[in-house]
């Protein structure tokens, strides 16, 4: 279990890794490449959007294949999406950047899920500690994704073509990371055994309209923060070290509390830490 938990903690640090790269660079690149300033930030909106759209997809492959394989496919498409990237910058390509990071939101909805993946490889007592962990791997993409992305911004010329390639190296680790983890078999279902409840039924209910609109504000407040700040600290003047020093202590802070957050929910609940996080946003 703990070598599992430990492999996944690391996978979902460079998950967050190519997360924080891709944020940190893809509005500087926007504003280089896009016809009209206003469009600097939608290969940002690309990668959320990207995501969104990908999720049926990525529920589908689970069921379908199981996590080991799910997992990988997600990655596949990190290494090819930074690839195409890569190759749109060397272009001057501004849509195909937009569909390189439309695409690359496939892999962002996989590696939400590695959470949850945590949860099914410890036992019920450990549970919440084992999700904690797994995302206080995210402090791995903290500190590695903002530095990447400052030292190779000039590795190759064209300002960050070198970051994209980079983050093909980082889904190649990653790929071998994930080969290590044995998931659980998913238990065979009985003949005659229902499907579940229907997802009507399911998003009707409270627990999940506040868990919904939680996740909504909270990813809203994120990317706001994480696309303008790159933007805005260009604006005045700032080199990019100081924005790429400014999202890793911004990262550190989303995912340092992961270490004790499980803690929290075991003594107060899961609403009261969330209310506290609300709290904290606004």
């Amino acid at each position: 279990m703990k070598k599992n938990l430990w492999l996944l903690a690391i996978a979902q640090g460079l998950f967050l890794t190519n997360n924080v790269v891709f944020i940190a660079i893809n509005g500087l690149v926007g504003f280089s490449l896009a016809p009209v300033g206003w469009m600097a930030t939608l290969p940002v909106m690309g990668y959320v959007v990207g995501g969104a759209l990908s999720t049926g997809l990525v529920a589908r492959s689970q069921r379908r294949w199981g996590r080991q394989v799910s997992f990988q496919l997600g990655l596949l498409v990190a290494f090819l999406t930074a690839l195409l990237c890569a190759f749109a910058l060397s272009i001057g390509s501004f849509w195909l950047l937009v569909a390189g990071t439309v695409i690359a939101g496939y892999y962002s909805a996989n590696g939400q899920l590695y959470r949850f993946a945590a949860g099914e490889l410890a036992p019920p007592s450990f549970r919440e500690k084992a999700v904690s962990l797994v995302l206080a791997g995210g402090l791995i993409g903290a500190v590695i994704g903002p530095n990447l992305a400052n030292h190779t911004r000039e590795a190759l010329g064209a300002p960050f073509l070198g970051s994209y390639l980079a983050l093909a190296v980082v889904a190649l680790v990653s790929m071998a990371v994930m080969a290590g983890i044995r998931f659980p078999s998913e238990p065979a279902k009985k003949p005659g055994a229902d499907g579940g409840r229907a997802l009507g039924e399911i998003v009707r209910q409270p627990v999940f309209i506040v868990s919904a609109l939680a996740a909504a504000m909270s990813y809203g407040v994120m990317n706001l923060l994480m696309a303008a700040t790159p933007l805005a600290m260009d604006v005045c003047g700032m080199p990019f070290s100081d924005a790429a020093l400014v999202l890793e202590w911004h990262v550190i802070g989303m995912f340092a509390p992961g270490f004790f957050t499980g803690h929290l929910i075991k003594r107060f609940g899961v609403l009261q830490v969330m209310g506290a996080g609300v709290a904290l946003n606004f």
